[in-house]
């Protein structure tokens, strides 16, 4: 148990470590990474005051002897604090959405490459399984080769232990070209850099005692939910921010005019009324509101509805892989086969179709727990 037990916690390291791996090289995550930071500073950007405004003009007089006039001026407008600080906070707001969305597709492609680093495991255990099956063929085949030569065994048990050794060496053959498969899209999702797993075996991952206590963490850490319940809170500043921006804009500089023999300087002050250009921006925003509310409603009960499913789903596959575990190992009589068949109390045949039985019930018992654990890995998937 203890040699098992640590089989189990070094195979779920080495995927803990391939997982790092590929959140580290992985140029997708990379780009989303810049993508991220780039919109967080384009969401910062045109929150501030707007740029001064500086004029001159240059009038020539008629009659002449009249003179020249200059002018100058400078102001600047400005919104209320209130205005600005809003929009300050609007923009860390769109900020939490771009986190939020960073981290969905994160965990999306990590998903992506659990679910490769199981199947891996599981073409890693079958492909252990065959090479003692293509040991006991290849005794088998030898064996009869021998007998055939020494005119104990015919042509017909020659030529069955012959293709029961190729179907295994068949077997083998497509199992490594899945795995090499597999292995190419770690090293796509990894950046280009080979990953070795050798694992084969599975870490036995435990499903929560009770779904609806699990499910309250689940929906926390869920990065989807937590975006769209940022996007009501975003919409909602928004509908504050457009009833502000009803306010009117003000503006203050500094005015000069020169004319023959006259100088003028003061102060000047502009406001702007918003009669028409803010017009249907705040019932625009409140019907934004009442979408994003709607979403996030939806979004919930989808994401409780399709947990609860993957979650009866791998209750059932974990039931099945543990019959299959327990009829397994109650059911290992290769060595009594094997005895028997030397002895010649049964057939070549006999124990060729024997031995199918029980080499089917392994590799069921494989495929269910690989069922299992893609199914555990995907209820999981807010973990990563």
């Amino acid at each position: 148990m203890a040699l098992f037990a640590s089989i189990s916690l070094n195979a779920q390291n080495s995927v803990t470590t391939a997982l790092k791996a590929i959140e580290e090289n992985n140029k997708t995550l990379k780009a989303l990474k810049a993508t991220a930071e780039a919109q967080k500073l384009e969401n910062k950007t045109g929150i501030y005051l707007s740029n001064p405004e500086a004029g001159f003009n240059y009038l020539w007089g008629n009659p002449v002897d009249m003179g020249n006039r200059n002018d100058f001026n400078i102001s600047q407008a400005f919104d209320i604090p209130t205005i600005t600080g809003m929009k300050n906070k609007m923009a860390n707001e769109r900020n939490g959405l771009v986190e939020w969305q960073y981290k969905a597709e994160r965990m999306r492609l990590l998903l992506e490459a659990k679910q490769y680093c199981v199947e891996l495991i599981y073409f890693n255990a079958l492909k252990k399984e065959l090479e003692i099956r293509l040991q006991h063929a290849e005794t088998i085949a030898a064996g009869y080769q021998n007998r055939l030569n020494s005119g104990d065994a015919n042509i017909l048990e020659h030529n069955k232990a012959q293709l029961s050794l190729s179907a295994i060496n068949g077997e083998i053959a497509r199992i490594d070209v899945e795995r090499n498969t597999l292995l190419s899209q770690l090293k796509r999702l990894n950046g280009g850099i080979d990953l070795i797993m050798d694992d084969y075996q599975f870490n036995q991952e435990q499903l929560p005692l009770n779904f609806d206590d699990w499910y309250v963490q689940a929906e926390q850490k869920n990065p989807i939910l937590a975006y769209v319940k940022q996007e009501v809170v975003v919409s909602q500043k928004q509908v504050s921010l457009n009833k502000a921006m009803g306010l009117p804009t003000f503006s203050a500089g500094y005015m000069s005019e020169n004319v023959v023999g006259q100088k003028f300087q003061g102060l000047a002050v502009g406001v702007s009324i918003p009669l028409w250009e803010n017009k249907n921006r705040v019932k625009q925003a409140n019907a934004a509101v009442v979408a994003a509310q709607s979403r996030e409603t939806d979004s919930k009960q989808q994401f409780y509805n399709q947990l609860q499913i993957q979650f009866n789903r791998a209750l059932g596959l974990k039931n099945t892989a543990e019959t299959y575990r327990k009829s397994l190992s109650m059911a290992n009589s290769t060595g009594l086969l094997k005895k028997a068949l030397d002895s010649g109390e049964i057939s070549l045949l006999n124990y060729i179709v024997e031995l199918g039985l029980y080499y089917n019930m392994v590799n069921q018992t494989l495929e269910a727990e690989r069922d299992y654990q893609k199914a555990f890995t995907e209820l999981s998937a807010v973990e990563l």
